[in-house]
């Protein structure tokens, strides 16, 4: 493997039949190549590399399982030679791949502003997500967040862990003592933006907008928003096309 080597894993379910996930893949795999970046793709193949007691533990929550699973691909990549390592999440759309950059840190997760109804309008709440993140050779923050995960999903008994716990959650407890640098060019539309979006503006876009500095080059369009009811399917292919045309002038 080549020293220099930067490398982009995804991975989506074996049996998805959406359509517009493929869409969303092909524009990570179009920046990716555009940079000269090895692009990797795996389906639940991803959760193989679990120890096996961690995935009968998360085997009723998927999510759970592909947060840990997807360090543990990272950190595979750095050992056999990579220099940087990016996850992005199949649900990732890059919609101005000649605006979006690698931070230049030696871990970063991906800025979330999530925009949410609240009382008669809407509040954005500011964390960190794991739809993006980023991991080059030699940080020692990979490595502690792998083993930090671990041992909390070996406390806790299957099926009574919270989707984001050792995702998000952990994620932004250890962003907030540890301060990473966060990368801000893939953005997390929430539901209410995402409506908001699908109908040509409104409020919940406007404070996105706002909040966010302006539209990300890549957005992660929330595909649990479907199995919750927040949005369907349909939508979620509308919303790939109305996300696709931001940039456009």
């Amino acid at each position: 493997m080549p020293q220099a080597e930067t490398v982009i894993l995804q991975s989506s379910p074996d049996a998805d039949e959406s359509g517009w996930l493929d869409v969303c893949m092909k524009s990570v795999q179009a920046w990716a190549s555009g940079n000269a970046y090895t692009y990797k793709h795996c389906g639940d193949v991803l959760f193989n590399r679990l120890d096996p007691d961690l995935r009968r533990k998360a085997a009723l929550q998927p999510v759970v399982a592909s947060d840990l699973a997807r360090l543990l691909w990272m950190q595979a990549e750095l050992d056999d030679g990579a220099t940087t390592v990016v996850w992005l999440d199949a649900d990732v759309l890059v919609v101005e791949p000649s605006a979006m950059q690698l931070p230049d840190g030696d871990f970063a997760p991906g800025r979330e502003v999530w925009v949410q109804a609240h009382g008669g309008g809407h509040r954005t709440y500011r964390k960190v997500h794991n739809a993006a993140l980023l991991a080059r050779h030699g940080t020692p923050v990979l490595p502690y967040y792998i083993r930090a995960a671990e041992q909390i999903l070996r406390k806790h008994r299957p099926g009574h862990m919270v989707p984001q716990l050792i995702g998000p959650k952990l994620l932004t407890a250890l962003h907030n003592i540890a301060a990473f640098e966060v990368w801000n060019d893939v953005g997390m539309l929430s539901p209410a933006v995402a409506q908001d979006l699908l109908g040509g503006g409104g409020p919940a876009m406007e404070q996105f907008l706002r909040d966010a500095g302006g539209w990300p080059p890549a957005l992660n369009l929330c595909r649990s928003s479907v199995p919750g009811g927040a949005l369907s399917d349909a939508q979620m292919r509308s919303m790939v096309e109305q996300s696709r045309q931001l940039f456009v002038n």
